[in-house]
């Protein structure tokens, strides 16, 4: 039986960034991040969620686990960054942050909550808090942004950290580092992974973005750390992408990148994606690209998709809100030119293309397989969602999907695709 788990994987109303995976030995994945609100611009909300799977499919939203207002030091604050979470005797503990770089930790007997506050933990500025344990027991707190990152080993409490081994892991200079520490042991090595800017230029540039999940890898916890090289590079998903944050988690079996895309035109109304990644024998990680379909199999092209599922656009166009769609999202704001990217469908045999569009001018839509023309047609005027079919040469085999756009219209969007 084929795993369908496309991206986004959360519903299309629901938007959570700044991911960390955590597999807590009972058979499902568990999912810490921060909520984004869709359509608004700015970062995150007030409350964090939990959510888990055991089939990279089916996801139960535990619902609000910790919210600002349970804090007992920072309610002033509004608005709750990322947080990760860490097991230790029989408690979960939340370690979370805030804007201006406090951070915190609450804890909870159940890995969804919900979270008693425990306090703020001195010592601790810098926001995006990444806690590891290692096989030893010791336990570690990484965190900081922007100039620098920080590690402390934690204390038996998991609530302190012991301020005299305060160390900086990772530079901006040596790394490219700017935020987003999320740490992993695998086959004895020390993997950090952190929001890169070597691809997109320096954050301090109105050009430089993180886009990029990079990675660096130690035979320590705390010091010795190399650059790898990048996993991931978000760029693409929307116009106005600015930062990417995520993390790697082993599930089955299998290692996954789990990662963000912005929408709406924006930096923010950021819904969480995976990819699976792959090691090399030297130890080193290929560079993955983003997907629709995600942790699963190809899509089989009789699929009636989403057109919000795009993983790569250019030019204008970008996902954002519909009230006219079924599905909340649509590809819209599409300008002449513009291009929206599919990877990877399954093809057996078809020979027709279907797509809903409204737009207030006539469209020629190009289909491309693997960046190669595949058919082209027109789309009449329409001011609602209207189903366009159009015969297409025979396709067989595993293909990306590019979908390119031309005409005098000023207002076009998609609501969803197929092939028959």
């Amino acid at each position: 039986m084929s795993l369908y788990a496309p991206n986004p994987i959360l519903d299309s109303r629901t938007f959570i960034p700044d991911v960390e995976a955590h597999v807590w030995g009972d058979g499902r994945i568990y999912l810490y991040g921060s909520m984004d609100h869709q359509g608004e611009k700015y970062f995150c909300s007030d409350v964090h969620h939990v959510y888990s799977s055991e089939d990279l499919t089916h996801w139960t939203d535990h619902g609000v686990v910790f919210s600002i207002a349970d804090s007992t030091w920072a309610k002033d604050c509004g608005v709750l960054y990322a947080p990760d979470c860490a097991y230790r005797d029989g408690w979960y503990y939340l370690y979370y942050c805030v804007p201006d770089g406090r951070c915190g930790v609450a804890k909870s007997q159940s890995p969804t909550g919900p979270f008693e506050d425990v306090g703020q933990i001195k010592g601790v500025q810098g926001i995006d808090p990444a806690a590891f344990i290692d096989d030893d027991g010791q336990a570690y707190l990484y965190w900081g942004q922007l100039t620098w990152c920080h590690v402390a080993k934690l204390k038996d409490n998991m609530v302190e950290i012991e301020e005299d081994t305060i160390t900086t892991p990772l530079t901006v200079e040596e790394h490219e580092f700017h935020e987003g520490s999320s740490v992993k042991k695998i086959n004895g090595k020390y993997y950090y992974l952190f929001a890169d800017t070597h691809r997109h230029g320096d954050p301090n540039r109105p050009d430089g973005r993180p886009s990029c999940l990079g990675y660096a890898v130690s035979d320590h916890p705390m010091s010795g750390f190399k650059y790898g090289g990048i996993i991931i590079d978000n760029f693409g998903c929307d116009p106005k992408v600015w930062n990417n944050h995520g993390s790697m988690e082993c599930f089955n079996g299998q290692w996954y990148v789990f990662y963000h895309r912005s929408t709406h035109g924006t930096e923010f109304s950021r819904h969480v994606c995976i990819e699976p990644i792959y090691f090399n024998e030297d130890g080193s990680i290929s560079e993955v690209m983003q997907t629709t379909s995600g942790a699963g199999d190809p899509i089989p092209a009789t699929t009636l998709l989403e057109a919000h599922r795009a993983c790569e656009m250019t030019g204008h166009v970008r996902i954002a809100g519909d009230c006219d769609s079924l599905h909340n999202l649509s590809l819209t704001e599409i300008y002449d030119g513009d291009t929206a990217t599919y990877r990877y469908f399954a093809f057996n045999g078809e020979t027709t293309f279907s797509i809903r569009m409204k737009n207030d001018a006539v469209c020629r839509v190009e289909l491309y397989l693997d960046g190669r023309y595949l058919a082209d047609f027109r789309v009449a005027t329409a001011e609602a969602y209207t189903a366009t079919t159009a015969n297409i040469p025979t396709v067989t085999g595993i293909h990306a999907l590019t979908l390119k756009f031309f005409g005098d219209f000023t207002a076009a969007s998609v609501e969803e695709f197929s092939f028959a």
